[in-house]
């Protein structure tokens, strides 16, 4: 008979990363706060391709994808927010998502030669296996490169 317990090593890491997006802070945190959908590449959605992403930017709120069908994955809670410049997130990962594991997201926005630099902080505490970790820089980066980046970049200013 198989052992039903398995205990698990548990660790900490933290990956950074920014980018530089040439477009004002302001259509970047509307992005973020109002258009996570507009913005969030198919390739890291995990209930559907066609799933809706939204984030409600108050502490409390939640970053959800939902799925036409009913799916849906809560991928963080807001746990504060200072309009313009930052958003922290909280979450988890769950086994069949690498878990368990503790997740914390910080995203800056500053104003950095007349666009604006994003800087993202993602801190892990729990199980974590090594070999996910390049993963889910890639996916971070993919996110803000290929998503926020081209989104932000790509919107028409409107004066």
């Amino acid at each position: 008979m198989p052992n039903p317990a398995l205990a698990l090593k548990t660790s900490a890491a933290r990956l950074e990363l920014q980018v530089s997006i040439n477009a004002p802070r302001e259509r970047v945190w509307q992005l973020v706060i109002d258009r996570p959908n507009d913005w969030w590449v198919a390739d890291l959605r995990c209930v559907a391709a066609d799933s809706t992403v939204t984030l409600e930017p108050r502490a409390g709120g939640h970053l959800i994808e939902q799925g036409a069908d009913g799916g849906s994955l809560l991928w963080f809670t807001v746990i504060a927010v200072e309009p313009q410049r930052s958003l922290n997130l909280a979450g988890s990962l769950a086994p069949p998502f690498g878990g368990p594991c503790q997740v914390f997201l910080h995203l800056q926005l500053e104003e950095h030669d007349g666009g604006t630099l994003v800087r993202l902080t993602n801190s892990l505490h729990g199980h974590i296996d090594d070999a996910s970790l390049p993963q889910m820089a890639e996916g971070w980066h993919l996110l803000l490169t290929k998503g926020l980046k081209t989104a932000a970049e790509a919107t028409p200013t409107t004066e």
